[in-house]
């Protein structure tokens, strides 16, 4: 998730023809006449949008966002659309975005405390990927970086058992954050093998 996108609000439109719907909302939330319309304009650094089905709205911060809902409510009220409205804010630790306001009750919230205390559990990992011998010393350092970015303790591996094309890392802190670490050797792996493979070809 985008750092400028931590927030968002999600609405689902209470009408006959959701789609149509949306776009008559959008349309008055970016129009000319948005302040007559909305009586609050939103703010130039929220990104609204819809999927056909619910209506989003993206911001950097809580004030943003809160000030995004105050517009989009105004132009439900004002044609007639009831909604049911969500804030939540980015959890990078469990990776998932986690409601706000209304804030969780019941069920819900126990599933999303249970969810919280497994990625912050601490664990130990190894992982091996391939990253191939021409940039194997810049795989390493990028992976590096990205678990020192992440607050998590990680060093390379030698073992002979290992193929010279193959670079493995053990890793040590919240398990939510080794996920995020996964994640990325795994698309910095495939990165770096699709350029290796295309040096490999390029002609001399």
């Amino acid at each position: 998730m985008s750092d400028d996108q931590g927030w968002r609000l999600k609405a689902e439109l209470e009408a006959v023809d959701r789609s149509s719907a949306l776009d008559r909302v959008l349309g008055r939330l970016r129009g000319p006449d948005v302040a007559r319309d909305a009586k609050a304009e939103v703010p130039r650094d929220v990104v609204v949008t819809h999927d056909g089905r619910l209506l989003f709205a993206y911001a950097d911060s809580e004030p943003a966002i809160r000030a995004a809902r105050g517009a989009i409510e105004n132009v439900l009220a004002r044609d007639g659309v009831q909604a049911s409205v969500v804030i939540g804010c980015w959890d990078e630790l469990v990776d998932e975005w986690r409601q706000v306001d209304p804030p969780l009750t019941g069920d819900q919230a126990r599933a999303a405390e249970i969810r919280e205390r497994d990625a912050e559990a601490e664990e130990t990992r190894t992982m091996v990927a391939s990253a191939g011998k021409m940039i194997r010393a810049s795989f390493e350092q990028s992976l590096l970086a990205w678990a020192q970015k992440l607050g998590l303790q990680c060093e390379v591996i030698e073992h002979p058992h290992l193929l010279t094309t193959q670079v493995a890392f053990t890793v040590t802190g919240p398990r939510g954050k080794i996920e995020d670490f996964d994640r990325a050797l795994k698309a910095e792996e495939a990165q770096t093998m699709r350029a290796e493979g295309l040096v490999m070809i390029s002609p001399l």
